[in-house]
């Protein structure tokens, strides 16, 4: 079964045929929104807002193993993350549709495993490649098939929010590679590693990060809402293709 996380600017799918909704329980509390199951090309979809409904959870309020828990418990074993970042590298300007490949956390004081605690073995997962190479190639089949431009790999560096980041604290990220910035990446992609999820992620470039771009001064939040309107079209159409390829 697929799952999509939507983030800021997706907080409901609506191309989804809806079938049911359900509120769930976990050991580690609520997830952030019921789960909403429908119908995508054929395919079978749950569907899980990031932020709540209302977008009423800021990234480090979030409760990231109830969300990959509960998905993990619904018989999920695919996730597509869908994630607004700002844009640091080349080629990175607004608008720009990512499948990241990399990621680097910079977060800290979050809840980021499930292996706590005096009853839990010490285990150690590898997270070499974070994103599942398989999950990310269909992305980027589906864009094609779609006729979209999708930028193929880049280094998601999660902060923690709920602040914008510095142009300093920018320039940093840029120095260790971050060609994208966001607050949500992590601990969510390392949970679903844990759980054996097959996790990868739709950036969509809201602004230029701090420092960059037309953000060297200041970032103008109320130029983002229109990006993620716009940007969020093109984010349905490649779930809803890449639905469409995937096995019935």
């Amino acid at each position: 079964m697929l799952a999509i996380i939507g983030g800021s600017g997706l907080s409901q799918l609506a191309n989804l045929e809806i079938t049911r909704r359900e509120v769930l329980r976990t050991p580690y509390g609520e997830p952030s929104s019921p789960a909403t199951f429908g119908r995508l090309g054929g395919v079978e979809i749950v569907f899980l807002a990031r932020h709540g409904y209302g977008h009423t959870l800021a990234p480090h309020e979030i409760n990231y193993r109830a969300n990959l828990w509960a998905l993990r418990e619904l018989g999920v074993d695919e996730v597509i993350a869908v994630n607004s970042v700002g844009g640091i590298g080349t080629g990175m300007g607004p608008g720009v549709l990512v499948v990241p490949d990399q990621i680097i956390d910079y977060t800290s004081g979050r809840k980021h495993t499930f292996f706590e605690g005096a009853d839990q073995p010490v285990v150690h997962v590898d997270f070499t490649l974070p994103f599942a190479g398989r999950v990310r190639s269909l992305l980027l089949e589906a864009g094609a098939s779609a006729g979209l431009t999708l930028v193929d790999g880049g280094v998601y560096g999660a902060t923690n929010g709920p602040r914008l980041e510095s142009a300093a604290e920018i320039a940093r990220l840029q120095r260790d590679g971050a060609t994208l910035v966001g607050m949500t990446g992590m601990p969510e992609a390392a949970l679903a590693r844990e759980l054996g999820l097959s996790y990868a992620m739709v950036a969509l470039v809201a602004n230029w990060a701090a420092g960059c771009g037309d953000s060297a001064e200041r970032i103008v939040l109320e130029d983002i809402a229109g990006i993620l309107d716009e940007g969020m079209v093109r984010v349905r159409a490649l779930i809803s293709e890449h639905a469409r390829l995937l096995p019935v």
